[in-house]
């Protein structure tokens, strides 16, 4: 019986063919995926709790003529801050040193007719910072009297937060989601369409947004009594993605 023999070159058209078609199989389906009616909203959801927490920047500065005569008196003072703070109840887990420099003074003398003369070295300035947790808000402002009354000369802020914000941030995704599908309806009703099934859903952040109490300021801006705090609220929010199919 005769056979039909395919050449080579054919037999290499069909096979490329064949490939072809495969290769092309997923991309039209893709396509006719990305032609489906869709609509892409951004929900956006916020809860505010009260803070249970706040973090708080102290910081000794002190000068010395050498630079281990500003070290003794920078480490005294710190070290009477710190056993206050432990003596207040805070916690070793919530001490911790967050910054420490030991940088020389000069004096930039000039001359008789302008000219500016080389640096003198006149001392040396030893700082270090200490950040601290406090846990028990009523006791906050007593805390900061004190500490400044031992030596803190210097404050980097404080920062009202929330030690376990899971609940807050909980809601403020389901508030997220239900504004997505809100504004989601009141699009596809102004366009006169009506709004399918979820498709996709993503949470693209979340961003605690705690309040700021106070800025930096030096001892002289406490007052003589327990300074006054006010701890407002804390917010949390959150941002999702939404894309839902549009009924024909």
């Amino acid at each position: 019986m005769f056979r039909p023999r395919l050449s080579r070159a054919v037999m290499s058209g069909v096979i490329a063919t064949t490939l072809a078609a495969g290769l092309f199989a997923p991309a039209q389906a893709q396509e006719a995926r990305q032609r489906e009616a869709v609509i892409t909203v951004t929900g956006e959801g916020r809860s505010n709790i009260a803070p249970d927490m706040a973090l708080v920047d102290l910081g000794v500065i002190k000068d010395g003529k050498t630079a281990r005569e500003a070290l003794d008196a920078n480490n005294a003072a710190m070290a009477e801050v710190m056993k206050a703070l432990r003596d207040a109840g805070i916690a070793e887990r919530d001490l911790q040193t967050s910054g420490f420099n030991i940088s020389p003074q000069y004096q930039f003398p000039q001359g008789d007719n302008g000219e500016t003369k080389p640096p003198v070295l006149v001392g040396f300035q030893v700082s270090n910072m200490l950040s601290v947790r406090v846990r028990d808000l009523s006791r906050l402002g007593a805390i900061l009297d004190q500490t400044v009354t031992l030596g803190i000369n210097q404050t980097g802020g404080i920062t009202f937060t929330n030690d376990k914000p899971d609940d807050a941030i909980s809601e403020a995704r389901k508030n997220a989601v239900a504004d997505a599908i809100a504004r989601a309806k009141e699009l596809t009703a102004a366009a006169g369409i009506d709004l399918g099934k979820v498709l996709e859903i993503s949470e693209t952040s979340y961003r605690p947004q705690p309040v700021p109490m106070m800025r930096a300021a030096m001892a002289k801006d406490f007052a003589a009594e327990a300074v006054p705090v006010a701890t407002g609220e804390s917010s949390y929010s959150v941002t999702v993605n939404m894309t839902f199919a549009l009924k024909n």
